[in-house]
């Protein structure tokens, strides 16, 4: 078994906040959505490799997820340092902290104030 994605929400209207956050951030790719999901508005995206997929899909009641949240895993310190500035130029919060035996890491949040992780194994 494997993780096929992982779906956040958005607000109405929330896309290109994702969007803003999923691609201009992490640096995942968009890719389209069914003709009969497509209508239901959201986004997807997917890594180069493949091996991650993030569904934004748009709620009328939509709260931010505070506290459930995906960890994304990047490769050394260069990497989680390099996504670090990335989301710090794009205006949104990056708290590190140091509980996690095993790894660096930090929790920010996307474009419509879900909680995101990011971290790398400690070498």
């Amino acid at each position: 078994m494997r993780l096929h994605h992982v779906q956040v929400s958005c607000p109405p209207g929330g896309e290109d906040r994702a969007r803003a956050f999923y691609a201009g951030v992490l640096g995942l790719s968009e890719v389209a959505k069914p003709p009969a999901l497509a209508a239901r508005g959201g986004a997807w995206f997917r890594s180069a490799d493949g091996r991650v997929e993030v569904h934004v899909g748009v709620e009328a009641d939509f709260a931010p997820a505070r506290k459930a949240h995906p960890a994304f895993c990047v490769d050394g310190n260069d990497g989680i340092d390099a996504v670090a500035a990335r989301a710090e130029a794009a205006g949104v919060p990056v708290d590190w902290d140091d509980l996690f035996p095993g790894y660096r890491r930090f929790h920010t949040a996307d474009g419509n104030g879900n909680r995101v992780e990011i971290l790398t194994p400690l070498r």
